[in-house]
């Protein structure tokens, strides 16, 4: 994501966390565009046909930033950080709610553009992401954080280690590490689906 505007996104956030209610109407247009290239990266790997289009999840994110007044808004990449959480949250909860709670079938994709990722193959439930992402939050909140902001988020490695005042080297480490520790849960997972499953 472009930094352009960054310091008037982060100007307007402060003022908006302290109370300025004009400050969100001036925020909007400026990082509308760059939502909705948040939303079509995450649409980008669902199903044909899904119930969310990408205007949908950005209007979706927005109504549930509005109403998110206990974040304390720190920066742009703070921002863009909880809008991921947030597209990711809505995804997950679309998913669940078609009843996608077993893999395959109607289950949701969620493609890993660099590969390997997470999985080696084309797409992983976005459920069965969820969760092995909320596993490792349990064991390293911070690897699991670098994860959600440079995989749905799309963050950068600086604008990563900006949102988590670390280094780029540490995201970077964090990164390689996440990857296969979620890389070997998935597939630890799978096979105890495909154990179950006989």
């Amino acid at each position: 994501m472009p930094a352009l505007g960054a310091p008037d996104v982060t100007r307007l956030l402060l003022a908006w966390r302290d109370g300025d209610s004009t400050a969100l109407h001036k925020l909007v247009p400026l990082v509308y565009a760059q939502l909705r290239r948040l939303a079509h990266r995450q649409m980008r790997s669902e199903r044909p046909g899904h119930i969310l289009q990408t205007t949908a999840l950005v209007h979706e994110t927005y109504l549930r930033l509005v109403d998110s007044e206990r974040v304390h808004w720190q920066n742009r990449a703070h921002f863009f950080a909880i809008s991921a959480q947030l597209m990711r949250r809505i995804l997950v909860d679309a998913a669940r709610s078609r009843g996608s709670l077993k893999r395959g079938g109607e289950a949701v994709h969620v493609a890993l553009d660099e590969a390997p990722l997470v999985s080696r193959e084309p797409g992983t439930d976005v459920i069965a992401l969820d969760e092995a992402l909320t596993k490792l939050a349990a064991v390293d909140a911070r690897k699991s954080q670098v994860v959600e902001l440079r995989h749905f988020g799309g963050l950068s490695v600086e604008e990563t280690a900006e949102a988590l005042q670390v280094s780029p080297e540490t995201v970077m480490r964090d990164w390689k590490m996440a990857k296969l520790w979620l890389l070997r849960e998935l597939k630890r997972e799978a096979t105890k689906e495909h154990e179950s499953s006989r």
